[in-house]
């Protein structure tokens, strides 16, 4: 998962430009440049918060907190996509929807 939210945050922040996207991403036409590269860095953020915590020692309660809120980006994608008919998108944000809120809920009981 965290491999996927990097490559996403990598993509976001500096994918292809809007004139040579392939069909199921025409969607980063609607969105504004700053929109798509804040996206980026939450994604990407998100992903090292997933990681590095619990594997320095450092404050591990931001490894459930990370894995929450990109729950909450992905539910935000979701919500996006939806009106706009691109299952595809949907399919792949549902996916990462829930394996985020997993590991932010087993996370979470470590310090319940």
């Amino acid at each position: 998962m965290t491999l996927a939210f990097l490559g996403a945050g990598y993509l976001h922040l500096f994918g292809p430009g809007k004139g040579e996207l392939p069909p199921q991403a025409a969607w980063i036409k609607a969105v504004p440049k700053p929109l798509m590269a804040f996206i980026g860095v939450a994604e990407f953020a998100g992903a090292l918060g997933l990681l590095l915590p619990m594997l320095t020692g450092i404050l591990p309660w931001l490894t459930p907190l990370a894995a929450a809120l990109l729950a909450l980006v992905m539910l935000l994608a979701v919500l996006f996509h939806l009106p706009r008919k691109e299952y595809q998108s949907i399919g792949l944000n549902l996916f990462l929807l829930l394996l985020a809120a997993f590991v932010a809920w087993g996370r979470w009981s470590l310090f319940g």
